[in-house]
């Protein structure tokens, strides 16, 4: 069955977050999401932390919608992060990018490259990153804004086994975008039908309730990127004036 999940969110657990993992949970199961996919930042979490976080995302969970924990590991310069899910131990702050990727997937857990534009993450991509992992995110609503990111696609084309991914990054109610992962998940939902779903790459990214495919991007690219644009500069001045 195909199930719609939001992926890259924050919460109160990250040192940067606000939301409680309820109110996130309310929150996007009233916007149709049944998998909230949580990436709190590696900053601060202990093996400990990770498994008093696990039991509060288990808890958060209902019949209306899975609370799946992450982590967002970042590397030494927090200048590469990376999505983490599944059964991997805390593997602690500020690792080397492949260590970690290594690390994981010996856990047999998943990993996606997160913004690859923010700071130009994206130069540092190597075929050695590619072999272990299963995403990249082409769109990242925090800092990709409201048009997908420049840098992403032609990473993609490197390695025709990484995915796209889509992600909101959220930390408050700025980041609400109409952007999620299509899964098709096999049986009954679980954390553990949701990884066997993405390492067997049955997913894909949403945009706007519709397939993000090449034709998507070609018709509607141009304007988003105005849109874009148009909302920088709005912030801008607002910021200037006081507004915000």
């Amino acid at each position: 069955m195909e199930l719609l999940a939001v992926c890259h969110v924050h919460s109160a657990w990250s040192y940067d977050g606000s939301w409680s993992l309820e109110a996130l949970s309310a929150k996007f199961s009233e916007r149709g999401c049944r998998v909230l996919m949580m990436t709190e930042h590696d900053r601060g979490f202990t093996v400990e932390r990770l498994n008093e976080y696990r039991r509060a995302c288990a808890q958060a969970s209902s019949d209306k919608i899975l609370v799946v924990p992450g982590i967002e590991y970042s590397d030494a310069a927090n200048r590469v992060h990376v999505l983490v899910w599944g059964p991997v131990p805390f593997l602690g702050e500020s690792l080397p990018t492949i260590e970690m990727l290594e690390a994981v997937r010996s856990s047999s857990g998943v990993a996606v490259l997160a913004h690859p534009s923010r700071k130009n993450a994206g130069e540092s991509f190597t075929h050695e990153w590619a072999e272990r992992l299963i995403g990249i995110e082409v769109w990242n609503r925090k800092y990709d804004g409201w048009a997908p990111s420049e840098t992403a696609p032609a990473l993609l084309g490197k390695k025709t086994n990484v995915v796209p991914f889509v992600g909101l990054d959220f930390h408050t109610e700025r980041q609400l975008f109409p952007l999620a992962m299509a899964l098709d998940v096999e049986g009954n939902l679980s954390e553990h039908a949701v990884l066997d779903c993405l390492r067997a790459r049955r997913c894909s990214p949403r945009a706007f309730g519709a397939p993000l495919s090449r034709d998507l991007f070609r018709k509607a690219l141009p304007a988003l990127r105005m849109a874009e644009r148009s909302r920088r500069t709005a912030a801008r001045i607002a910021r200037k004036t006081g507004v915000l």
